[in-house]
């Protein structure tokens, strides 16, 4: 089989197009420049080279020409940005830098359940099985055999469907969770009427986090990419200038290249920092008590004790049920500590901000609503450490 080792600049990117993180980090690969080789986890060098190191069955994984072997999607482009700063994706001014990360954790984590939702709740997982199938089995098994590659699909699917409840995902809860997602759908529909990016003229890493879940999922399985389609055209064009190289775009000649000036956000951005706030913060909150709950439970963890439950390598650990209400409907499921881990790197700028920054930005967060959300303390910061999640 091909060689899948980096060679002469070019990256080595485990992935695939059906998968959430994947989408999130490939985009970013594309508007970064950044020449690379996409394999997927079923290529017996993974198993063979990259399980020993990670000691996980997951991906994205990202590796270096400079032997490197990056695992999560937000910490791979936090280190790409370190090691290649020009055209950057992360904003320099402080407000936007924040506003940037916030879409990112929202995007990356809690738009999750409505990405599983609409691709294995009812009647959406009926509509395209056949789909889900083919995708599923192109990851698992590589064959020029189409119906063992389908069955190998198939065998996959009744694992990943069965995560949906873990999630919080129901007939109980859809009619919550798919208000959300359509009235996000709305906002952000508005939003690329007038700018081609989440913050404007140029990509950030608030792209990336939402095309997390608004890829793989929701642009790209044939029922809730028909649904954003019709709904919200100007998201689907959204989607396809994520995964195109070239930075300007041509709807927008007005629109200058780039953050906009003076730390400012665009107006159309606020309605949607409101939808983030108003639906995310109880399901932060839940995750902070259950994380600090299990922090006072145990105190006398050291540094460097993985957060887990039954002592197994995880890439998203839970501590524990939580349960908070969304759209008037009761939401039951796992608790993510990764979720309040991804938060904090917006949290712990905004607590860093001092003079017109901070008035600046305290006077955002009181217009959208997010008091509470950034006022959430942790009772042990959360770092990740030889690949998961770990007590600092």
């Amino acid at each position: 089989m091909t060689d899948t080792r980096p060679s002469d600049g070019t990256f080595t990117f485990w992935g695939g197009a059906l998968s959430l993180f994947s989408g999130k980090v490939r985009s970013y690969l594309i508007k970064k420049g950044i020449p690379y080789r996409e394999f997927y986890a079923s290529h017996p060098d993974f198993k063979e080279r990259l399980r020993p190191i990670v000691r996980l069955g997951v991906t994205p994984i990202l590796e270096t020409p400079q032997g490197d072997v990056l695992q999560d999607s937000t910490e791979i482009i936090d280190f790409m940005e370190c090691r290649l700063p020009a055209n950057s994706m992360i904003p320099a001014t402080p407000v936007q830098r924040i506003v940037a990360r916030l879409f990112d954790a929202y995007g990356t984590e809690h738009l999750m359940l409505p990405a599983m939702h609409f691709r294995w709740g009812e009647p959406y997982l009926s509509e395209q099985r056949h789909f889900l199938n083919a995708e599923f089995g192109r990851v698992s098994l590589i064959t020029s055999d189409r119906d063992a590659q389908r069955a190998a699909g198939a065998k996959m699917i009744s694992y990943f469907s069965g995560m949906l409840p873990t999630m919080g995902g129901t007939p109980e809860t859809a009619p919550a969770i798919e208000a959300e997602y359509f009235d996000l759908l709305e906002l952000l529909d508005l939003h690329f009427q007038h700018v081609p990016y989440m913050l404007g003229g140029h990509p950030s890493i608030a792209d990336f986090g939402m095309m997390a879940p608004l890829y793989a999922h929701l642009g790209r399985d044939p029922a809730p990419a028909r649904l954003m389609a019709l709904r919200a055209p100007n998201v689907t064009r959204w989607i396809e200038r994520m995964n195109l190289a070239v930075i300007e775009d041509a709807e927008f000649p007005d629109c200058a290249p780039g953050f906009p000036a003076d730390d400012a956000l665009p107006p159309t951005l606020e309605p949607i920092l409101k939808q983030i706030f108003r639906d995310w913060t109880p399901e932060l909150l839940a995750n902070a008590n259950c994380f600090n709950e299990w922090v006072a439970a145990n105190p006398d963890m050291p540094t460097g004790q993985q957060i887990c439950l039954d002592g197994k390598r995880r890439v998203h650990p839970t501590l524990g049920p939580i349960e908070y209400p969304l759209r008037g409907i009761t939401i039951q499921r796992a608790s993510a500590p990764q979720t309040l881990w991804h938060f904090e790197k917006a949290a712990a700028h905004a607590r860093a901000l001092s003079g017109d920054a901070r008035e600046q930005f305290a006077a955002l967060i009181q217009r959208v609503g997010g008091e509470a959300a950034m006022a959430l303390q942790l009772a042990r910061p959360i770092v990740r450490q030889d690949y998961v999640l770990a007590l600092s």
